[in-house]
């Protein structure tokens, strides 16, 4: 059980890693410090966005940007805090 507990934590974390990534890529992009045709840079970009579209679209369409912000990415991530924080005491039975 500790062993499948700290599988789910380690995904968790480098889906975290994933998306920090994701927000500084974009950044800067956004900044024109890289450039975005850059074979290089456009395989990265595709690759990251394969891998959280699927979690951030739903959270999109919920919270819509505000300002040109987009918050989504922060709120998946404090998700994620809360589940690596308490699944483990929801599956060993620390929880109150």
């Amino acid at each position: 059980m500790i062993a499948l507990l700290q599988t789910i934590d380690l995904v968790l974390s480098l889906y975290t890693w994933v998306l920090i990534i994701a927000a500084v890529l974009s950044w800067l992009v956004a900044l024109n410090v890289v450039n975005p045709y850059s074979p290089a840079v456009r395989s990265l970009g595709r690759g990251i966005q394969v891998l959280t579209e699927p979690l951030l679209r739903p959270i999109r369409r919920v919270v819509p940007a505000a300002g040109g912000m987009d918050f989504s990415p922060l709120i998946l991530l404090i998700a994620i805090y809360f589940l690596r924080r308490f699944i483990p005491e929801i599956v060993l039975g620390t929880l109150g």
